[in-house]
C-alpha cells in the first residue's frame, strides 16, 4: 500500500511570497499553513515541497543561502509539529530549459524514486500557473491557493485547477472533506 502525498508549492503557498526570497530572515509562515500540514501529516500523508528557485541560477543568492532559507521554513514548521518529507527545487532559470523547472516533470521523477507513491492519487497545491500544470501532468488533484500569486492567476483564467482555494490550510480541509481516512493509502 502506498501512501497518498501533498506536493506543495514554497513561496506563496506555505511561506510568505517575497521577490526572490534570498535571506532565511525574510521566511515567514503564511497563516495556518502549518495548522493544515499538521492536520495532513497526523493523517499520514506525505508532504513534498516542489519549488523553483531561479534566484540560484540569476545569481541573486546561491546553494548556501538557500539551504538556510529551507533550514529555516523547516525550523518554523518543526516548532508547530510538522515534518516534511522532503523538498525538491530547481536552480535554474526558465531560458536553461532544463528538466527540473515546473511545470515540467523532472523534480516529482526525482520525487517517486525517493517516495514511490502514485501521481494520479496526489494532490498538489500552489499559487502560480506552473504549479497547476505540474499537477495536471502528473495526473493529480489540483488546488490553485489565493494566497502569493494566486489571486492574480485566478483572475487571468489560464489554467483550470480542480479548487480555487483561499490558502493552504482551506485546501487541506476540502482534501479532509472529500477523501476519507481509508482512502489514505492506495493499492498499487
Amino acid at each position: 500500500m502506498k501512501r497518498k502525498f501533498v506536493i506543495l508549492d514554497r513561496d506563496g503557498t506555505i511561506i510568505t511570497e517575497r521577490n526572490y526570497l534570498s535571506h532565511h530572515n525574510q521566511v515567514e509562515l503564511i497563516s495556518n499553513a502549518a495548522i493544515g500540514l499538521k492536520k495532513l501529516r497526523e493523517l499520514g500523508f506525505g508532504l513534498l515541497v516542489v519549488t523553483n528557485q531561479a534566484g540560484v541560477g540569476r545569481g541573486y543568492f546561491n546553494l548556501d543561502d538557500l539551504k538556510l532559507i529551507h533550514k529555516r521554513m523547516l525550523d518554523l514548521l518543526a516548532a508547530e509539529g510538522v515534518i516534511l518529507d522532503g523538498i525538491y527545487f530547481c536552480p535554474h532559470k526558465a531560458e536553461d530549459n532544463c528538466h527540473c523547472r515546473k511545470p515540467k516533470l523532472g523534480l516529482i521523477e526525482q520525487a517517486l524514486k525517493d517516495h514511490d507513491f502514485n501521481p494520479q492519487e496526489s494532490f498538489v497545491i500552489g499559487d502560480k500557473a506552473i504549479d497547476i500544470e505540474l499537477g495536471q501532468k502528473m495526473g493529480a488533484t489540483t488546488f490553485l491557493v489565493r494566497t502569493g500569486y494566486g489571486t492574480m492567476v485566478e483572475k487571468e483564467n489560464i489554467v483550470n485547477p480542480d479548487f480555487v482555494v483561499d490558502d493552504l490550510y482551506s485546501a487541506v480541509n476540502t482534501i479532509l472533506k472529500t477523501h476519507t481516512n481509508d482512502e489514505l493509502y492506495s493499492h498499487g
